[in-house]
């Protein structure tokens, strides 16, 4: 199964477009949907905010969607350089990650879910992800382990 045609397939799918839920797709083309509160839409603002201010460059997404090893994953902020963006520019999804994928979350993703999106985005490319928790406190990630911060935006802060 071609997921990116299956994931084409879904954003055309009248019932999808209004859902209050994040939707990704697993590696057999399943629906995974998770709920979002308000308070993950305002981090994630902030989130882009502050990468924006930092970077100066390149193109931030909110609600990334990128083909992983186990299915289309969705950053809720990923930040793409210039030289990602005329690469890749808005294809859907994303065959490799941003340089920045981040996940804010929610009170319905458990520990194990997070560390598996951060395994795959580094496995399609990112160079860190960055989990932002309920009370905005950020972990980030490379291919190296954990980091206390950025290294691609060392003055974050939420």
């Amino acid at each position: 199964m071609d997921l990116s045609v299956k994931w084409h397939e879904l954003m055309k799918n009248p019932f999808f477009q209004d859902v209050p839920y994040k939707v990704e797709l697993n590696k057999f083309g399943q629906i995974l949907m998770s709920p979002a509160s308000n308070r993950h839409g305002i981090l994630q603002n902030k989130v882009a905010r502050e990468i924006e201010n930092e970077k100066k460059s390149g193109v931030i997404i909110i609600e990334c969607s990128i083909l992983t090893s186990e299915g289309v994953r969705v950053a809720d902020v990923a930040w793409a350089s210039d030289e990602f963006f005329a690469e890749f520019g808005e294809a859907t999804p994303l065959p490799k990650a941003p340089e920045i994928c981040v996940e804010v979350k929610s009170p319905a993703n458990s520990r194990a879910e997070m560390e598996e999106k951060v395994r795959l985005y580094l496995e399609k490319g990112a160079l860190e992800v960055w989990i932002v928790d309920e009370y905005a406190k950020t972990n980030f990630y490379t291919h190296t382990g954990e980091m206390r911060t950025s290294r691609l935006a060392e003055n974050f802060k939420l």
